[in-house]
């Protein structure tokens, strides 16, 4: 039996680096995020703190953690330097998530749920990066710079039914040196964390800093945020959009708790 995890120490935290770590790890995982949106809404540390397990530290700008839902189409799935597999390397992700820090002072991210519409992919990922999962009917529908994605949850059954309907209007491109802190902190994420028989594990990740974009005119009707275990947000949501980078994903590695 695992002992389980001992709080987090605090430790010299990372700034947050605007452009990736040099990458000297080995592959596990290459694909595309394209088409991706992020809506964040900010929410008392203390009430995301409880949603965390031991060792898992949430993270602040300003004093307050955010939470993130985002869709995106997930492309050209592939393990190392293997070919995409069809059917399953392609398909649609809204995810909930926040931003964290580990017992080594790294920064990440932590997710509360991750729908998709492959079952397989479920399974695997479940397995294989401890991750939560779900297995959704989803669809990404897009009417020049306007787009709409939606899903609703099958499995697991205690939360089947839930769901989200966001829709955005691409606007302008940000400059580079426009981009705001606030901004940075929600998209240049290297890492994430998750835990596994009650151990925190990190997964480094590695990509171009992300282009963003304004978005405009979104329309969001969400309870996916909600069945992950938080309060639902209020207010107007941070909202940008990319039109994608291509991904490297390393093996998870146990991280510092003490």
């Amino acid at each position: 039996m695992s002992s389980p995890i001992s709080p987090v120490v605090n430790r010299s935290v990372e700034p947050v680096l605007v452009e990736p770590k040099p990458w000297r790890r080995r592959t596990v995982l290459r694909q595309t995020w394209a088409e991706l949106a992020s809506f964040h809404w900010p929410y008392d540390p203390a009430v995301v703190q409880q949603w965390l397990p031991d060792g898992v530290q949430v993270d602040t700008f300003d004093g307050r953690a955010w939470v993130g839902l985002i869709p995106f189409e997930m492309q050209r799935v592939r393990i190392g330097p293997s070919p995409a597999v069809p059917y399953l390397g392609d398909f649609i992700e809204i995810n909930v998530r926040t931003y964290v820090i580990d017992g080594q002072g790294r920064r990440a991210v932590w997710f509360g749920s991750l729908d998709v519409p492959r079952s397989v992919i479920v399974g695997v990922a479940r397995t294989a990066f401890a991750l939560p999962y779900c297995w959704s009917a989803c669809s990404h529908e897009v009417d020049g710079g306007r787009h709409r994605y939606t899903a609703r949850r099958r499995w697991p059954r205690a939360a089947a039914g839930a769901g989200t309907d966001i829709a955005f209007t691409v606007g302008d491109e940000i400059p580079a040196d426009e981009v705001t802190e606030l901004e940075h902190f929600v998209s240049a994420r290297w890492a994430l964390l998750t835990t596994r028989m009650g151990r925190v594990l990190y997964g480094p990740v590695d990509h171009p800093s992300w282009p963003l974009h304004r978005v405009t005119d979104v329309e969001i009707d969400d309870s996916l945020i909600e069945a992950a275990g938080l309060p639902a947000p209020a207010g107007e949501p941070l909202g940008l959009y990319s039109p994608g980078v291509p991904v490297r994903i390393g093996w998870l590695e146990r991280t510092e708790t003490s």
